[in-house]
């Protein structure tokens, strides 16, 4: 597995007030109060606060859940907002965040406009788990390619067990769970896309 120490993108501002001000701003947008979200989501009014002034640092479980809650992808809430799609994205330029919990690796490869594609990196430490709920949004669908390590995932009531070279289709209407098994971590790429 990778060891990049990297947590933010070298050309992008601190991961936190990214996260704050895309938060704002998705919320915002929906019109919606700190209650009406902690309605949706199952987060508290004051956690969401604290994330929006980026007084606290969230981790996976907390970002799906608020991703949820707002029905937008998890990339929204990590990504910054651009006029114009890149071509070219080097490594350099991929947005990377990590939970301060679980130790959950994510690069952003490459990010979907106009409907298109959005290609994630995951690395999940050794026994590492992060559970998402049920979206609530627009639905979509998730491609899982393993590329190293083994991986469990819970679709509803679907288990399913991954390999290096295996690739699984599912999708965000059901709550998920990631669990790295073994001795080692695992990485995987998600490439997701409108239903």
């Amino acid at each position: 597995m990778r060891n990049d120490p990297t947590t933010t993108s070298a050309s992008g501002p601190d991961i936190d007030t990214l996260i704050a001000a895309r938060l704002l701003a998705l919320r915002q947008v929906q019109a919606l109060s700190l209650a009406d979200l902690a309605e949706r989501s199952g987060v508290s009014k004051a956690m969401i606060s604290k994330v929006e002034r980026a007084q606290s640092s969230p981790t996976a479980v907390l970002l799906g859940r608020l991703a949820a809650g707002l029905g937008v992808p998890l990339a929204q809430l990590l990504t910054e907002e651009r006029e114009q799609p890149q071509r070219l994205r080097t490594r350099a330029e991929q947005e990377i965040w990590r939970d301060p919990k679980a130790g959950y690796l994510r690069r952003q490869v490459a990010e979907r406009r106009g409907g298109g594609v959005e290609l994630v990196e995951v690395e999940l430490p050794r026994s590492a788990q992060v559970d998402y709920p049920r979206w609530s949004g627009k639905p979509y669908r998730q491609c899982l390619w393993m590329l190293e390590g083994a991986l469990r995932v819970d679709y509803g009531d679907e288990r399913f067990e991954l390999s290096p070279g295996d690739c699984l289709d599912f999708g965000v209407d059901r709550p998920l769970a990631f669990k790295a098994l073994g001795r080692t971590g695992c990485r995987y790429l998600l490439a997701a896309s409108p239903q």
